[in-house]
């Protein structure tokens, strides 16, 4: 397991008071799906205070239309490999440019730099708690 990966199970599971343990189980697992296709700018946003659609996005993107695809599928892979849970809804996949994985309590967001940039994400959720898991 990856140093960044370590660290990032060990902020969620001491850092965010009142995390449920599917959240944190799944935030884990998908991290480490992510970091395995070198996903690119890795955030972890809780919106549990913001919102009751869900409790966190993770946001990241790849570099091609083949990382993107990649990205995703070893995120769905793991989570389903682990858990056994399928993604409950799923969008984007063969555009690739944006792909959403939504497990209810967790949605991924993958995108390509430029999408990201013109959706921002990040921006329109400025007032929930991130963590970077490239800085952890």
């Amino acid at each position: 397991m990856s140093k960044s990966l370590n660290t990032a199970q060990q902020k969620f599971t001491t850092d965010v008071p009142g995390k449920t343990a599917d959240s944190e189980k799944l935030i884990s697992i998908i991290t480490e799906g992510l970091l395995e296709k070198k996903a690119k700018e890795i955030k972890i946003l809780d919106v549990r205070n913001l919102t009751t659609l869900t409790d966190f996005f993770v946001i990241c993107h790849g570099t091609s239309e083949t990382q993107i695809r990649a990205i995703a599928n070893s995120a769905i892979e793991k989570v389903k490999e682990k858990t056994g849970e399928a993604v409950w809804k799923q969008e984007g996949m063969d555009a690739r440019r944006w792909i959403i994985l939504d497990y209810v309590n967790v949605v991924i967001h993958i995108f390509n730099e430029e999408k990201r940039q013109f959706y921002g994400i990040e921006r329109m959720w400025n007032d929930a708690i991130f963590t970077d898991v490239a800085d952890i």
